[in-house]
């Protein structure tokens, strides 16, 4: 096959691997021996690591889950952007490649092949590629989510919250059509990863920041 046209799902298939890097999983594994799994909300993510490990844990989680998806999109623009080093073929367009690794980030990171197909809710990993794709479009998003974590002092309906922003702030903004996709297709799927969330805060027993995680 020839190289060049190899290019493309060879950087869709490096993304989704950086997406997939457990981290949360490999957090609960090297500080307490536990399957983080096995606690809270069952996810890998940086909140139940903050509720399960305390807080140096659950930010160290959302910076590396944010970086998983600044570098599949680094990554790729790196490659793009250097033909001397591998000719992208003429039809291949950068916008709608960026789209393809951006996805293959996040659901990496939700869906990691390295426990099982198991993951956290691709919101810390879904912002790190959209630092890169649209700087202020994550702006936004990380406004959104902050002022909504303030109000109510609850994750879950904060990352629903900046999921909704992402998907009106790529048409506000006038982003190309493969990022409004993107918006769309990451922001529906981060609120149905959030679909047990939105249970509980109907039901009024959704634990706020501070609460501890239980097995």
């Amino acid at each position: 096959m020839n190289l060049s046209l190899a290019i493309a799902p060879f950087c869709i298939g490096v993304a989704y691997l950086l997406g997939a890097i457990p981290t949360g999983y490999l957090a609960g594994k090297w500080l307490k021996g536990i399957d983080i799994r096995d606690y809270g909300s069952r996810s890998t993510g940086a909140t139940n690591v903050l509720r399960t490990l305390g807080k140096k844990a659950g930010i160290t989680v959302l910076l590396f889950d944010a970086l998983k998806g600044v570098a599949a999109i680094l990554f790729f623009k790196l490659l793009y952007t250097h033909p001397e080093w591998i000719d992208f073929p003429a039809n291949y367009d950068q916008y709608w490649l960026t789209m393809a690794v951006a996805i293959a980030a996040v659901l990496g990171h939700s869906k990691s092949i390295f426990i099982g197909f198991n993951g956290g809710k691709s919101v810390a990993t879904s912002i790190g590629v959209l630092l890169i794709m649209a700087p202020w479009v994550a702006l936004g998003t990380i406004v959104t989510f902050a002022a909504a974590i303030t109000l109510t002092q609850i994750v879950s309906l904060s990352s629903i919250s900046g999921a909704i922003a992402v998907m009106l702030l790529m048409i506000v903004l006038q982003q190309p059509l493969p990022y409004i996709l993107f918006g769309a297709i990451a922001g529906i799927y981060v609120i149905v990863r959030h679909r047990s969330n939105i249970q509980r805060i109907i039901a009024g027993t959704e634990p706020k920041i501070g609460a501890k995680a239980t097995n």
